[in-house]
């Protein structure tokens, strides 16, 4: 049924705000466009001139105030253009958006056309101007002596040209008029010979983009007008009409208003489908091809900088809306600008995320266009097909599998899915001089109505598709001049119908991928605050979702890409909403994605998100069966348009031109018929929808407060390219910096310091390392935007490296060559330099330079025991970086050095000394950039000081394949320091990433310099010595070890004896090492910042187990206490994310570990020493225990005992034997150690315990208290290594080497 929706209330909107015409206003004459960055050598019927904003109506709304420069540069964004009866004069299309005050859009649809110059004021100046260009082009070209150069700059500038155009006398054009025969080349203008035609553009702006709609519309105005025959009604009763009488289209509804020629149809979702999006995505893909979408769309997700390029303003807007309607649910939350004019090409060097658009002229190179830094720009050539994405990019979640459905869906429609296919938008033939609709077109319209509105009947129906049939068959002959065959009329019709379905379809897909992906969000959407007021003034120190737990259950291909896009300001709004719904109504975009979450929820039994499966869109057809539905059946009908109150003469029909409206009846609606009362009376329900929806427990201030939080920047104020607009804009960018990098800096701590709390045991994990390595990607990307803010002179893709390799070589103009070896000689540098020698080499040249340097050098710290740490400076990082960084681009080498420099806590130090340079500074940046405010600049170095007060291992774990070098340091014992000259050690140490292999030391020294591939963090190192000589042994400390590059420092305890015949008689000893804090001289055993690692037993632990004479005896409870504390901690090691994880070694071997906690337990209720002579170790026992079982089996003695003969006896008496048989000489400790190790690896140590607790030999070498001998004891221990027996346990090769079990 079709009803008039102008009388209802759900039509109390408009469907259009304001009708706009700009072009020349022949009162102001001519005025140069001088930011259209065009040159004057071009002939002036080629430039491009100012437009000026003609009319609009209505004057202004209350709720969608009129932005007249705005609106008048995106109408006409290279201004104005003058053509000849020789070019091509065919009509333009374009769009464009505008955001308000409070974030809503507005869209503008925007018929440019050429109607003819009859003004001789315009005419006459721009002769002129051709006549004076033609003047010096000759003179120019004639002569090449200095004087004619000096004759040609002297010629009329911008400023003489404005004032002749605007006062030229017709004297004054007489007297170059003598010259007017010889201007016959191209370009040039001649009144006498050529007709000149100047651009115009009507314009529509409306609160949805009704895109056909609109482009129809104004399409027949343009074509009424320049008929010869009038239209049925002055122009002014249609545009009165559109902005008065049609409203907006109830959702979930059609409606049809009319237009000039015929009736228009337009549609809108129902609540619970995706939101208007008319904007063919067909096109977008078609342009780019299905890969370079998706790669352009993983770029906005993850709010890079996009920056958008083509000839065709359309294109511009259809690929921008395609990317930000492919968003839903999230919204873009920065700079959003499709179509910038050349005025504001200034925009680009905003150091945030935007995505913007620019016409690129034909034949303009890239290098045209001035790009301060490209570390993060996503540069899109449409016209081209081209997508250029940032390195370092993430994959889309199922990107694979995503592309194939899109691929599939294209197919269907008839499109290819690799791009490069250009399709042409359905416009309507325009013509100078068509004729009006004929009496048979008429009825023809009449059918086609009826068609839309379901009234006719089948044989009806059946007869207007066989005429479809023959009109398509016969070619779709023409009837009249411009006037369209019924066949064309149904195939822009179809094709409508078709891209509307295909939008659907597209966006299906993309819904339905959020959709899986982030199905249980709000399981993780953390509500801590007790009201609104509490959650916005501690909004930046609150955690609103929890990202560690939300990663944790995504599957491991997702995570790159996940972990970033939490990161995004999008997901933050988007996570912020879901808070603030509790007290004010969500969001409609929000509550849409929640209600269908909740839907697809009913019939979603697979939880498990690590193994889901990628499942393809179901709803695509049953969606656009709606749409389909609406288009082809108008559920409403607007007013018709009618007659106005109009005086005698006005409205009257010029040929050929636009003409010039009557104010006096397009202003506002006013009460002048029968219709007006309807629309009053629906407009003046407005207000009282607008204050019911407010009634949701947050006032308007509160509401105001969070849309704005994250809107700072108004395109209102981006658009003025006034001087003061600009800096105002600059000043904006600044502060957003700063407050940028305050809130990146502050994220950072809190989740680093979480981090430290959760390894010392305070509180449950929240970060993970893949988050750590993106909140250092978004320093990265902070520092890359500010160094490109203002930049002028700039070398490669990175604006920050630029600034560093333009340092280095100021650098170097200034160093003397004579400067002193302490000073810039190195082991640093030194292996830098002869990087292409071979290891020995570079071994030897370390050794000397260690030890000719000493502790000279400016850049070297001495701890207490000697240990130097080096520091190297800005240069040094920036050569070893150039050195080790084969391959990378500059934009990878910038983001080496921000690693390294973060790693070493240097990154403060090295920018403050970068931005010392006073005189580079200047040389390199604009007046406004950020690094020449002094105040911003010194707020912001010092809130990456900050950053110093946490460890990160970022260089460390990123760059695993370059080449480091490491010095270790072997420190005895200082009473029995000398006995290291009798011992001939060797070492080998290893990380995460791999082992250096054994180095030898060389007798009488108690350090090594050796280079070997990055070894990660360090973890464990192997100790050993040959054994020659009586006096072979000595008592160590610990071994220190530094890795050169990043400055850390490893220590590794010992406290142990090496050598045979004293302690454990060990010749090998593997340790557990700790990463010292750089600024812990004083207690090199503190940690403050990186997570700490258990090391090895320190010395007086081992003393005080080494001697029963001297060990005070440990309580049950506690030994008891400390076993269960050891087995949850390998327990939550292997639950947590791969990620997150910690060493296991540390776990197993380290301080507190299982060896040392099950040696305890062992040692409880041990007798005294008299059965296992002077020292007691539990190896000794084990082998005994061994010994008694084997003997034991022998005679039968098992035979009635609690002792069963079988696997678990044999494997024990196989592992204890293949131990001492190994040919290592790791002593007792050591064997004991690999025993558990070996036993907890292969599941076995659970079966092992009760074996020892029944062994004969226990009942004679334990006391009656002994934990050993406590039934229930031993039983609970086995059950709790029984629980480790889940998990697969890896062992590092250190541990295992020369053992095979």
């Amino acid at each position: 049924m079709s009803g008039t929706a102008a009388a209802t209330a759900a039509a109390s909107c408009r469907f259009a705000h304001y009708f706009v015409v700009c072009g020349v206003d022949a009162d102001t004459g001519l005025e140069p466009d001088d930011g259209a960055g065009e040159s004057f050598e071009q002939s002036p019927i080629r430039r491009s001139f100012k437009s000026k904003l003609l009319v609009h109506y209505p004057e202004n709304t209350d709720r969608n105030p009129f932005s007249k420069d705005a609106v008048n540069m995106l109408c006409m964004p290279r201004g104005l253009s003058f053509r000849t009866q020789t070019d091509r004069l065919d009509p333009q299309f374009h769009s464009f958006t505008l955001s308000s005050d409070d974030g809503t859009r507005s869209y503008g649809f925007v018929h440019t056309f050429y109607e003819e110059v009859t003004s001789p004021q315009i005419i006459t100046a721009m002769h002129t101007l051709s006549q004076m260009h033609h003047v010096e082009h000759q003179s120019s070209s004639s002569s090449s002596s200095p004087s004619s150069s000096a004759s040609s700059a002297s010629s009329p500038s911008t400023s003489s040209m404005d004032s002749l155009v605007s006062s030229l006398d017709e004297s004054d054009a007489e007297s170059l008029a003598g010259i007017s025969g010889c201007l016959g080349c191209a370009g040039s203008f001649d009144p006498a010979r050529d007709t000149l035609y100047v651009s115009k553009a009507l314009c529509l702006l409306t609160p949805l983009p009704f895109l056909q709609a609109s482009r129809q519309f104004l399409s027949q105005l343009h074509q009424a007008a320049t008929s010869q025959t009038a239209p049925p009604l002055p122009l002014e009763s249609y545009i009165h009409n559109i902005l008065y009488e049609v409203p907006l289209p109830p959702p979930g509804r059609s409606l049809r208003f009319h237009g000039v020629h015929r009736p228009i149809v337009c549609q809108r979702p129902g609540p619970g489908e995706l939101p208007l999006g008319e904007y063919p995505l067909g096109e977008a893909f078609s342009l780019l091809g299905v890969d370079n979408m998706v790669q352009l769309l993983t770029c906005a997700f993850l709010e890079t900088q996009v920056l958008l390029c083509s000839h065709d303003y359309q294109r511009l807007m259809t690929v921008a809306e395609g990317i930000t309607t492919l968003l839903f649910p999230f919204q873009w939350q920065h700079i959003y600008l499709p179509i910038v004019s050349p005025p504001l090409h200034h925009l680009l060097d905003a150091p945030m995320p935007f995505l913007i658009g620019i016409q690129r002229r034909d034949g303009a190179q890239r290098s045209s266009l001035h790009l301060p830094h490209e570390a993060n720009l996503c540069i899109v050539d449409i016209d081209n097909h081209c997508v250029e994405a940032p390195e370092d990019l993430p994959m889309f979640p199922n990107q694979t599998e995503l592309i194939q459905e899109l691929s599939e869906v294209l197919l269907r429609f008839g499109l290819s899915p690799q791009g490069g296919v250009i399709t042409k938008p359905p416009t309507t033939t325009t013509t100078n001089a068509p004729t009006s609709p004929r009496v048979s077109s008429l009825v023809l319209e009449d059918l086609m109505e009826d068609r839309r509105n379901g009234n006719l009947g089948g044989e009806e129906l059946a007869v207007l598709e066989r005429l479809q049939a023959l009109a398509r068959r016969c070619g779709g002959g023409k009837m009249s001049d411009g006037e369209q065959t019924l066949g064309h009329v149904f195939e822009e019709e179809e094709e409508e119908l078709k891209a509307a379905k295909l939008n659907i379809q597209l966006r299906e897909v993309f819904a339905g991928r959020f959709s899986a992906m982030f199905g249980r969000y709000d399981e993780f959407v953390i509500h801590s605050a007790l009201d609104l007021d509490s959650w916005l003034s501690n909004r930046e120190g609150t955690f609103s979702f929890d990202k560690g737990s939300f990663l944790s259950v995504q599957p491991t291909t997702h995570l790159r890409f996940m972990s970033r896009f939490l990161e995004t300001s999008m997901f933050s709004s988007f996570v912020d909403g879901k808070v603030i719904s509790r007290w004010a109504e969500r969001d409609p975009l929000q509550q849409l994605f929640d209600n269908r979450l909740e839907k697809e929820g009913l019939y979603d039994t697979d939880k498990d998100s690590h193994n889901c499966h990628y499942r393809k869109c179901t709803t695509l057809f049953e969606s656009a069966q709606a749409t389909e539905r609406r288009l082809l059946k108008a559920d409403h009908t607007a007013i018709h348009p009618h007659l106005l109150d109009m005086r005698i003469g006005q409205g009257r029909h010029q040929p050929g031109y636009f003409p010039k409206l009557q104010a006096d009846v397009l202003v506002q609606g006013q009460n002048t018929n029968k219709w007006s009362s309807r629309v009053t009376a629906s407009r003046r329900s407005e207000p009282k929808r607008s204050t019911t929806a407010d009634h949701s427990g947050m006032d308007n201030e509160q509401r105001q407060k969070h849309t704005f939080m994250r809107k700072n920047l108004r395109q209102a104020k981006l658009l003025d390219p006034s001087p003061q607009a600009v800096t105002q804009t600059h000043r904006e960018f600044v502060d957003g910096l700063l407050s940028e990098c305050r809130l990146k800096t502050k994220r950072m701590l809190m989740e680093r310091m979480g981090k430290e709390s959760v390894d010392l045991g305070h509180g449950e994990a929240n970060i993970t390392g893949l988050q750590e390595n993106t909140l250092i990607h978004g320093l990265c990307d902070l520092l890359e935007r500010t160094w490109g803010h203002g930049l002028q002179l700039k070398q490669g893709k990175s604006a920050l490296w630029s600034h560093l390799l333009h340092y280095q070589a100021a650098q170097g103009k200034t160093e003397t060559p004579a400067e002193s070896p302490g000073q810039t000689l190195t082991p640093l540098l030194w292996f830098s330099l002869f990087k292409s020698l071979s290891s020995q080499t570079l071994l030897i040249i370390g050794v000397v330079l260690a030890a000719c340097l000493g502790s000279n050098g400016s850049e070297q710290r001495t701890f207490d025991d000697g240990a130097l740490l080096l520091r190297g400076s800005l240069i040094q990082d920036m050569r070893f970086i150039q050195i080790m960084s084969e391959g990378l681009s500059e934009v990878g080498q910038a983001r080496s050095w921000i690693h390294l420099a973060l790693e070493k806590k240097m990154l403060c130090q090295h920018l403050k000394e970068l931005l010392t340079n006073q005189k580079l500074l200047r040389q390199l940046y604009k007046p406004h950039a950020f690094l020449l405010c002094e105040e911003e600049r010194e707020q912001f170095l010092f809130h990456l000081l900050s950053l110093n007060t946490v460890d990160y291992l970022c260089f460390t774990r990123v760059f695993t394949s370059i080449s480091i070098p490491y010095r270790v340091v072997i420190i005895p014992m200082k009473k029995l320091s000398i006995a290291m000259a009798t011992v001939n050690p060797w070492v080998c140490v290893s990380g995460e990433l791999g082992d250096s292999g054994v180095r030898q030391i060389t007798k009488n020294t108690q350090e090594i310099y050796f280079q070997c591939k990055n070894l990660g963090r360090l973890s464990t190192l192997q100790l050993g010595q040959e054994n020659s000589g009586l006096l072979a042994k000595c008592l160590i400390d610990c071994v220190m070890v530094y890795n050169e590059i990043t400055g850390h420092t490893y220590k590794f305890p010992c406290g142990r004896w090496l050598g045979k015949g004293v302690g454990d008689g060990s010749l090998e000893r593997v340790l557990i090492g700790q990463l010292v804090s750089p600024g812990g001289e004083e207690d090199a055993g503190r940690w403050t910042g990186t997570p700490p690692e258990l090391a090895s037993p320190s010395q007086t632990v081992r003393i005080v187990l080494g001697s029963l004479g001297s060990r005070s005896r440990m309580q049950s409870v506690e030994v008891q206490e400390n076993m269960r504390e050891t087995a949850n901690n390998l327990v939550k090691h292997f639950h947590k994310p791969e990620q997150e994880r910690g060493n296991l070694t540390v776990l197993l071997c380290g301080e507190g570990g299982l060896v040392l906690s099950l040696e305890n337990f062992l040692l409880h209720g041990l007798k005294s020493n008299r059965l296992f002579q002077r020292n007691v170790f539990v190896w000794d026992f084990v082998e005994k225990a061994v010994v008694s079982l084997e003997t034991a089996d022998q005679m039968g003695d098992l035979q009635g005992s609690t002792l069963t003969k079988g696997p678990p006896c044999d494997l024990l008496c196989h592992y204890v034997n293949a131990i001492n048989a190994s040919p290592r000489n790791i002593g007792k400790e050591g064997k004991f150690q690999l025993f558990v190790c070996l036993g907890i690896r292969d599941r076995l140590l659970s079966q092992w315990l009760p074996l020892l607790a029944e062994c004969p030999l226990t009942a004679r070498t334990y006391e009656d208290s002994a934990l050993l001998r406590d039934r229930a004891a031993v039983h609970s221990l086995s059950r709790i290594l029984h629980t480790l027996n889940e998990f697969a346990i890896t062992l590092e090769t250190a541990l295992v080497k020369g053992v095979d079990l």
